[in-house]
């Protein structure tokens, strides 16, 4: 299982989750799904699937005779993902923990900017893999080094700014001695995947106050807000806003790392 207080921030936030999909989650997750490259009457894992930026068009590209199932531990993203896969059949959302999925033999197995809130990156990372079928793909998207750096950097000054504390730290993950294309790769291939290709995908995303805001209440980030009451949030949020105009902030780094292999066997 993963931190609990991920789980439970994306529990509260699943429709700002949605809405900052329209901006970073939907591209991030086409782009995945356009290298996967599913096609019509396969079968798709999509690990971590939010509220589906990667697992409805998985949908779309197998058409009814495929069959996508839809993992994530957050029973409201997945609510949320009912209501937008409305329509389409042969998309299966579940409240599970993926890294105990029991399914195997998927013609593709995707996760995107997921594996990194899996308790043990390594191992959940294999059991995904072991999920596909030999001669299947497998595409595993994380977060390029630098990414959204700007962001927690503020976030953080702001929450010390209002609280007069620190803000908690973000758990120290291993992805981040992994996020560079050569690491990525190799690291990859130690998993079990053969014929690894990293794919960088470059992006900047603009900000306007509202996409600032919403890439804290609809991220990860949003645990930084938990225990707060109404009137500290909307303190930390002037506070982090001002930081960004007074440092002339008006884009951010959202880079990822798209990795694509076959499970080796």
């Amino acid at each position: 299982m993963p931190d609990d207080r991920f789980l439970r921030a994306f529990d509260t936030a699943a429709s700002d989750f949605d809405r900052l999909g329209q901006h970073l989650w939907k591209p991030i997750g086409q782009a995945t799904v356009d290298l996967t490259a599913p096609s019509a009457g396969q079968r798709v894992l999509d690990a971590c699937c939010g509220t589906g930026a990667s697992a409805i068009p998985a949908a779309h590209r197998v058409g009814d005779t495929g069959h996508v199932d839809a993992v994530d531990l957050s029973a409201p993203l997945i609510k949320e993902l009912r209501r937008l896969a409305a329509g389409l059949p042969s998309l299966r959302p579940h409240t599970a923990d993926v890294t105990a999925w029991p399914g195997t033999g998927y013609d593709v197995v995707q996760a995107v900017l997921g594996i990194f809130f899996f308790p043990d990156m390594a191992a959940g990372t294999e059991h995904l893999i072991r999920c596909a079928r030999p001669g299947g793909r497998v595409g595993l998207t994380i977060w390029r080094r630098g990414a959204l750096e700007v962001v927690g950097r503020h976030l953080q000054q702001a929450v010390a700014r209002v609280t007069g504390k620190p803000a908690p730290p973000r758990p120290a993950s291993p992805i981040e001695t992994i996020s560079d294309a050569d690491a990525y790769g190799e690291w990859l291939s130690q998993r079990g995947l053969t014929s690894v290709t990293v794919h960088t995908r470059e992006m900047r995303l603009r900000l306007t106050p509202e996409i600032a805001w919403l890439t804290i209440t609809g991220s990860g980030f949003v645990a930084t807000l938990s225990g707060m009451d109404a009137p500290r949030i909307a303190g930390v949020r002037d506070a982090y806003l001002e930081a960004l105009s007074q440092a002339g902030v008006t884009e951010f780094d959202a880079t990822t790392l798209i990795g694509i292999g076959t499970p080796a066997g």
